[in-house]
């Protein structure tokens, strides 16, 4: 196969918005160091991804579901989200980083709306 073109594709996926997203997710996965279906002959990932497809070696099925997996969010564990950097020359940025976002949380009882410019006047509402 010199060339692989949407029609050698379509069928083993569904339509070409599908056939975009799951070569999308196997060119990933090829990135990501998976043993590709067949041989790469020097393609580049997104060629070598479309030549799995239309070859219909390539589990469809699996690439469905690790494309669905890959969008769904993950839970953050409060270690995650807290990143402290080892470098002594970074470490200076996070404190400055911290201070400036502890100095700059007002407590609720002190925040006090801004009047909207939208609202009629007493006098005006009146009239």
């Amino acid at each position: 196969m010199a060339r692989v073109t949407n029609s050698d594709t379509l069928p083993y996926v569904d339509s070409r918005y599908e056939l975009g997203m799951l070569a999308s997710q196997r060119v990933r996965d090829l990135n990501g160091g998976v043993r590709p279906v067949v041989e790469p002959k020097g393609d580049k990932p997104t060629v070598v991804a479309l030549r799995e497809i239309a070859s219909g070696d390539l589990d469809i099925n699996q690439v469905r579901h690790e494309f669905v997996e890959s969008y769904k969010e993950q839970p953050k564990s409060a270690e995650d989200l807290e990143v402290k950097s080892e470098d002594p020359k970074l470490k200076h940025y996070d404190e400055e980083l911290e201070d400036s976002l502890s100095d700059s949380v007002v407590p609720e009882e002190e925040f006090v709306p801004e009047e909207d410019d939208n609202t009629p006047d007493e006098d005006e509402s009146e009239e």
